[in-house]
């Protein structure tokens, strides 16, 4: 019994270190900053520790929804990042995960994912979050795929790493692939990046990450790689975001 005591002296404060509580709320763009955005809830999701250091600076995890995802209600995307958020609260870092929201704001004005929406929003988080800048990792599902694929070939410099899953590739639907097709492989092949995409997908073809995925390559990418589940369709999240390998791969970027 003596030595089981001593045994779990030891272990219980290894496993209290792997527990890192995240707390979610709302927070909110401010108003002379969210009325030059275009498609933008100026609320949205962040789970950050309980505690932070003062002088602490922390990993970031941005998640971008898919079409199901926009509204004008942030909490409704709570259940999209929660497999991200549990496998963070096991790993044992200290991370931040924040989920923004598209809205359809004003008439005529198509909701979709615009660079210029989350270059204005990030420059928020850096502002007012103790951010690792360096450690800033993308990924999003379905049309969040395709904002991944967007922001990233827009703002490489913003990303360690990202991970668009099940993707588009242009602004006129699922299917729909962009003129500037070149330049964003050009671009995208300066970032690690691991795409997903399900076999069968009947929404968004996974030869449109296979295509990016190759033309990255062509352009001289190599950190760059792609998983096609063969049996799966447009669903492929919960294969991708319960699998540590992802996150393995994901966090070692930037350090």
């Amino acid at each position: 019994m003596k030595a089981i005591a001593i045994f779990l002296t030891f272990l219980l404060p290894s496993v209290m270190q792997a527990q890192q509580k995240l707390d979610a709320k709302i927070a909110t763009l401010p108003a002379a900053l969210a009325s030059k955005t275009l498609s933008f809830n100026p609320d949205y999701l962040v789970y950050a520790p309980k505690e932070i250091k003062k002088s602490a600076k922390l990993p970031l995890v941005i998640y971008l929804h898919g079409a199901g995802g926009v509204g004008r209600d942030a909490s409704r995307n709570k259940g999209r990042t929660r497999p991200i958020v549990n496998y963070i609260q096991t790993k044992g870092e200290p991370m931040i995960v924040v989920a923004p929201q598209c809205s359809r704001k004003t008439k005529g004005v198509k909701a979709i994912w615009r660079a210029g929406d989350l270059n204005l929003w990030l420059g928020h988080l850096k502002a007012t979050l103790p951010i690792d800048e360096k450690r800033i990792y993308l990924t999003g599902t379905s049309m969040g795929g395709y904002g991944t694929w967007m922001w990233a070939a827009s703002n490489p410099k913003h990303f360690a790493a990202v991970a668009p899953l099940c993707g588009g590739l242009g602004q006129g639907g699922p299917k729909d692939i962009t003129p500037d097709f070149d330049r964003w492989a050009k671009s995208l092949s300066t970032v690690p990046l691991w795409a997903f995409h399900g076999g069968k997908d009947r929404v968004v073809p996974a030869d449109r990450s296979e295509r990016m995925v190759k033309a990255m390559k062509d352009h001289g990418g190599k950190n760059v790689k792609l998983t096609v589940y063969p049996d799966l369709r447009h669903a492929i999240a919960k294969e991708t975001y319960s699998n540590a390998e992802f996150y393995e791969w994901l966090f070692k970027w930037g350090k």
